[in-house]
Parts: C-alpha cells; structure tokens; sequence
C-alpha cells in the first residue's frame, strides 16, 4: 500500500466522525433547571455555574486549585425523557491540550442510558474537533419514542461554561430515579482520582463507583494540587450531609513528612464537623518507577505506613469510623506496569480495577446509610 493510499485512509478515519449539526431541528434546554437533577457540585444551588468548590469560598485556595475546581471531573446530569434523538451543545473554558489523555476524556461528555429499572449502559462519547472550545454533538436517535433514563458525564480536565442538552420539539424531560441514598460520598485527592488518563469521561474511576453505588458521588480530585491544605479540608467539611469521605491525597504530597503533617490536621477537622461519618483513606497506587529508581519505593513505603499508623492511632483513641486501604493491591498484581498510560495514571482498565477493589468497602461503609 502506498503512502498516499494509507494518508486517505488516515484522513477519512479522522474527518468521518464529524457532522454537521441542525440546531433547528431541537428543543434546547438548560440542566440547571428542574426536572434534570445536577450532581458532581456541592455548591452548584447557590452559585449556578459548574465548579467543584465555591466560587468565593470563606477561606484562601492555593491558586492551582481555585483554577483546577472549574474542571469538572465526576459532574454528572440525570434525567428521564421519550425524545428520539438526544444532543448537547457545549462551550468549554478551553481546548483539547494533553498529550497523554484523549479529547474526549479531556473536553467530552459520555451517555450512559437505561430503561426504567434497569441498569445503566454506556451508550455513546460527544464527537467533536478537540481544537473547539465549543461544539454541538448527537449522542443518539432513534425511529420512534423511547423512554430511557439518561446520565450524562461531564469532561474530567476542561471547564464547561455553557451546557444545553437538545431534544424533540414534543418530547418531554423527567426526573430521574432517586438515588437509594441522596448523602454523597466524597473523594479528595490526585489528577487520579480527577480521572487522568480516562479515555472518556464515565470512565474515571468515581463514575465507574457511581454506577456500582447508588449515592451520588463528588470528585474533589486536583491534578498534582491536593495536597491536604487545611483550606480544602474546610471547605470538604461544609459539604451537606456526607456519607462518607475518602482520602486520596497521597500523590501529590511528596516527602513521607509532608503527609505525616497535613493528614493528621486534614482528618481532624473532618471529624470536628462530621463526628460519625466514615473516613477511609486510601494510599497511593504503585507508579511504574517504583521499582526501578533508587529511594523511590522507600519513600512509598514511608508515605504508606504513615496513613495506615494515622488510622491506627485514631482508632486506638476510639474513632471506630476511620478506615484504610492500602492503594498497592488496587489494580492487581500487574499493576502500574499493564493498567497506566505513562507509569503513573491509570487506563480504563486501572480505572475499572480501583473501582471494583474500592466497592465492596465503600459499600460496607455506607450499608447503613441505605434506605429500606
């Protein structure tokens, strides 16, 4: 085959998925308003825009995290509808722009869809140019009215600015199924647990847990930026009603005595607000690099026994609610060297296996949050 014939190739396989869009043939609507149910922004009633943390919260954020919280990692729109056809139209605060980590999972929306009462499946990705800043993507159609329950995942590493979800001029939008249990679980930590390098955005390891948990779930992960400040950690206490807390801060954290430093005052305050919410902290996965360059699986290991003796030591004080997971065992035994993109973030199948280790604890830890 020659050059040219595989460039053609090449080019129908990038330009084909593209089409154009008729705006016109779609009722827009804006999922800030009932019935469609927003979850992924704890202070999204009071402030109205896609953001993780306050826009002007009480307290000083370090400045890549202010930044970072307009991503909108584990933001998720639910609802119920008949139309035939399902569209979004979106303005992004920037473009596709990393190298290890796809468009869509970057800058895209996933559907996931259900007949009622059934489970939900994924359905289809946004297709978009990832040099956009804003585009209009079908996400399905069919020949007649179906009635399907709809979730919709925000991008994990862009800012969304404007969202508006495009259905048939007569159909109509529901609420969705309640959750078993409305009380969040809320995970704090790295650009893993922000969803680096998910291909899609339903495939960040807090979406995956979404639709194994039915609780609503927030993603309060900050790429190399959660650190533990005692900020964050107030601002994470204000959140409504918890069910649960996790701790996944430990890559971003450095030295063993940074963290032997913040998570002892990071789980504290927790506790002063939430005296009975469980808190399980969860230690780093294994980087591919731990096994190759000198001082770097010691300082693993130092980080590691520094969480576990954390826990230990509060439930030694009578905290029966504090937890721990040893993040080593969480993607298997291959570990960084099969499940990573770049020997530290994890694929869609690092991402499936946190979460099928992570559920059967989680589940054990909010059983008694389920409602009859």
């Amino acid at each position: 085959m020659s050059v040219q014939s595989i460039e053609n190739i090449l080019n129908q396989l990038v330009v084909a998925p593209f089409e154009h869009i008729d705006d016109n043939s779609a009722k827009w609507l804006s999922p800030l308003s009932p019935p469609f149910r927003i979850t992924g922004f704890p202070w999204i009633e009071k402030e109205g825009i896609y953001r993780r943390l306050p826009a002007k919260p009480d307290v000083c954020l370090p400045q890549a995290v202010d930044t970072l919280a307009y991503c909108t990692a584990g933001g998720q729109v639910r609802f119920r509808t008949n139309t035939s056809k399902l569209l979004i139209k979106a303005r992004l605060t920037g473009a596709a722009s990393m190298y290890h980590m796809t468009a869509a999972g970057q800058c895209g929306f996933d559907c996931y869809i259900a007949e009622p009462g059934k489970r939900h499946r994924y359905l289809s990705t946004a297709k978009f140019q990832g040099s956009s800043k804003e585009y209009t993507a079908k996400l399905y159609e069919w020949n007649s009215e179906r009635t399907l329950d709809v979730v919709l995942n925000f991008p994990l590493y862009q800012g969304v600015e404007e969202l508006w979800i495009g259905i048939d001029e007569e159909a109509s939008i529901g609420a969705p199924p309640p959750y078993a249990c409305d009380k969040p679980i809320v995970i704090y930590g790295t650009s893993v647990t922000q969803g680096g390098c998910a291909s899609r955005p339903g495939m960040a390891y807090s979406n995956i847990l979404s639709r194994m948990i039915p609780f609503p779930f927030v993603n309060l992960g900050f790429s190399g930026s959660g650190k533990g400040e005692p900020e964050l950690a107030r601002l994470i206490a204000d959140i409504d009603n918890p069910a649960l807390f996790v701790l996944d801060y430990e890559g971003n954290t450095g030295a063993p005595e940074n963290i032997a430093r913040s998570l002892p005052v990071f789980i504290q305050i927790l506790r002063e607000r939430h005296p009975e919410v469980p808190i399980l902290v969860v230690s780093k996965i294994r980087n591919s690099g731990d096994f190759f360059y000198e001082g770097r699986l010691e300082m693993y290991e130092r980080r590691r026994r520094v969480q576990r003796e954390n826990v230990m030591l509060r439930r030694a004080d009578g905290d029966r609610h504090i937890h721990f997971v040893d993040g080593a065992s969480l993607l298997g035994e291959e570990g960084a060297e099969e499940c990573t993109v770049d020997g530290t973030h994890p694929t869609d199948l690092g991402f499936m296996r946190m979460a099928q280790s992570l559920k059967p604890v989680i589940e054990r830890l909010v059983s008694h949050e389920f409602r009859p």
